[in-house]
């Protein structure tokens, strides 16, 4: 899978093209991830507007849509589901939807994020993809939502499109037969335009004294930070199909429209 030329959407990514066991690949054009939709233009990004979307989901928290509101072409369905409201209320900093916040203080940031800490709470965050209500919910909207034709072509974000929006993908390809090799591929593939997205940030937080590691922990993405919600699979369900029938609550028949719909 290839990212898909935007103007006004960072991250914009087609899951199309990814392999699948078997010699299958995922059907272009039905499955779209990105970061925020904030600078969204439709009238100036003729290759968004050539998408055709349908639903947008939005994965991010209460704070980071005030903040950053979504701008969407007419006629697209809107659909808010916060992955992080039950982490965000267990008063722990949720390093996914603060990041500019956490890196506009070095001080403060060494001293919360410091010393391995970062890639702890982000160990957290995507354990708790697997274990909070909230995350189901979003979740489960997005799987359904995926295996609907009426709701397609679907785009689905966060606000960097790499953690919440990872996970997102990472499911959606499992069931549909991509091997660990392509998931993990395709989970680490967002690092260049993530990277390019906050490059200023990560610029001015380490000219005024900031652990450049802090700043390339929280931009970036990471073998361990997938691999901490993929053991959190195995724990608590024993599998990915357990975790999506018993934990997210969707049934057999939408996973089966989801393969049926997005596998070629």
């Amino acid at each position: 899978m290839t990212a898909t030329p935007s103007t006004t959407v960072a991250n914009l990514r087609d899951l199309g093209g990814i392999p699948l066991t078997g010699g299958r690949t995922v059907r272009s054009g039905l499955v779209l991830r990105s970061g925020a939709l904030d600078r969204l233009d439709p009238d100036a990004d003729p290759a968004v507007a050539a998408l055709g979307l349908r639903t947008v989901i939005d994965l991010r928290s209460d704070a980071e849509r005030a903040d950053h509101p979504d701008r969407i072409p007419d006629g697209v369905r809107l659909l808010v589901r916060d992955v992080l409201a039950d982490k965000m209320s267990e008063a722990e900093m949720p390093a996914a939807a603060q990041l500019k916040d956490l890196l506009s203080d070095p001080v403060v940031a060494e001293e919360h994020l410091g010393g391995g800490k970062a890639q702890a709470l982000f160990g957290s965050v995507y354990r708790s993809f697997v274990s909070t209500g909230s995350a189901h919910a979003a979740y489960r909207t997005l799987l359904t939502e995926a295996a609907d034709p009426a709701a397609g072509p679907l785009l689905f974000h966060c606000t960097a499109g790499k953690d919440r929006t990872g996970w997102g993908a990472t499911l959606i390809l499992s069931l549909l037969g991509a091997d660990e090799d392509t998931l993990m591929a395709e989970y680490l593939s967002v690092n260049p335009a993530v990277k390019q997205a906050f490059a200023p940030m990560i610029e001015g937080f380490t000219a005024a004294g900031g652990d450049p590691d802090i700043a390339l922990a929280l931009i970036g993405v990471f073998p361990s930070y997938l691999e901490a919600g993929l053991d959190e699979v195995r724990v608590r369900y024993g599998s990915m199909e357990k975790y999506v029938h018993e934990g997210l609550g969707v049934s057999e028949e939408t996973v089966e429209a989801l393969r049926a719909r997005l596998a070629a």
